[in-house]
């Protein structure tokens, strides 16, 4: 009986599954951050809000000189919709990078 192993909740045997079907995938497993990874997207995220607070303090001023125009305001809309998930995809991709860097 000392030969047993005690028993694993769900969540252990779950997790065990899948990084049993991770390896077989080729799947990496993630690695712990350094120090200067975690400081570098630090900054590239502070730097990605302070890119946004700007791209929406001149989308309220263009929105604010379009003067209740709809189809000014749609257009407007959609280029900002657009310049924030080039943001958010930039800083995504930056981030990817930091972590496969050494």
């Amino acid at each position: 009986m000392e030969d047993e192993k005690p028993l694993k909740s769900a969540y252990e045997l779950a997790m065990e599954r899948l990084r049993t079907k991770d390896r077989e995938d080729g799947v990496e497993e993630s690695k712990p951050l350094s120090d200067e990874q975690r400081h570098r997207i630090t900054e590239l995220r502070a730097e990605s809000q302070a890119k946004l607070a700007e791209m929406e303090i001149l989308h309220r001023k263009d929105v604010a000189s379009a003067g209740g125009d709809p189809e000014k305001l749609r257009d407007l809309e959609e280029k900002y919709r657009i310049d924030r998930e080039r943001v958010d995809s930039r800083l995504e991709s930056a981030i990817a990078k930091v972590r496969r860097s050494p």
